[in-house]
C-alpha cells in the first residue's frame, strides 16, 4: 500500500512520520521533493536557494522530481508498505498558479499514472496555522502567508476528490499522539 501524509506546512507531517517509523520499522518511507539523489538537489534549489523562479519554472521542477522519485523509490517498491512525505497532491496542490486540470494531467504523466492508494491530510485551522509560522523561521514558500497556505490545503482536499483518491482528514491541532492513533486506526 502506498500512503502519503499531506498537510501544509507546520502540519505535523515531519513529526507523525518519525512516530511512524518507530510503529512500521519495515516499511519505505520517502518524501518529496528528495525522495531521490536528484530530489535532493531539486529541494534544495526550491527550499533554501536565493534564485528567483518562476512559478512554471518551480512546477517543472517538481515534476521532475516527482518522475525520478516514482522510477527511483515507489515504482520498485509497491509491494511493500510505502510512507511518503508529500506526494502528487502536494504537486498539484502548491502548482497554485496552473489550472487543476491541467495539474493533474501533467502530475499524471510524471507519476505515470501512479498515486497513493490513500492520503492522510493534517488540516489545520487559519488560527493554530499562524500560531506555528510565528514560531518558526519561515523558508520560501511559508513566507508566501497563511492566506496562501490555507488556499493550499483546500486544493490538496480538491486534487484528491477529483482523482478519487480515498482521503482522510485529520484535525492537526489535536495532540500528536491522538493524530498517531488516527493514522494507525487507517493503515
Amino acid at each position: 500500500m502506498y500512503v502519503a501524509i499531506e498537510g501544509i506546512d507546520t502540519a505535523g507531517k515531519s513529526t507523525q512520520i518519525a512516530m511512524l517509523r518507530e510503529k512500521y520499522p519495515h516499511a519505505i518511507f520517502t518524501l518529496e521533493p528528495g525522495g531521490s539523489i536528484l530530489g535532493e538537489k531539486i529541494r534544495e534549489i526550491l527550499l533554501k536557494s536565493d534564485l528567483s523562479l518562476s512559478l512554471k519554472a518551480e512546477f517543472l521542477l517538481f515534476l521532475s522530481d516527482r518522475a525520478e522519485h516514482i522510477a527511483q523509490v515507489i515504482k520498485p517498491n509497491l509491494d511493500q508498505l510505502i510512507i511518503s512525505d508529500r506526494s502528487i497532491i502536494s504537486g498539484i496542490a502548491y502548482a497554485h498558479g496552473i489550472a487543476m486540470q491541467q495539474s493533474i494531467a501533467l502530475n499524471l504523466f510524471a507519476t505515470d499514472g501512479i498515486c497513493p492508494d490513500m492520503i492522510v491530510l493534517l488540516e489545520l485551522t487559519q488560527e493554530e496555522l499562524e500560531a506555528r509560522l510565528m514560531q518558526k523561521r519561515r523558508d520560501k514558500i511559508e513566507l508566501r502567508g497563511v492566506k496562501y497556505l490555507l488556499e493550499i490545503q483546500q486544493r490538496m482536499i480538491e486534487a484528491a476528490q477529483s482523482m478519487h483518491i480515498k482521503i482522510i482528514r485529520v484535525n492537526a491541532s489535536l495532540p500528536k499522539e491522538e493524530i498517531f492513533a488516527s493514522i494507525q486506526k487507517v493503515l
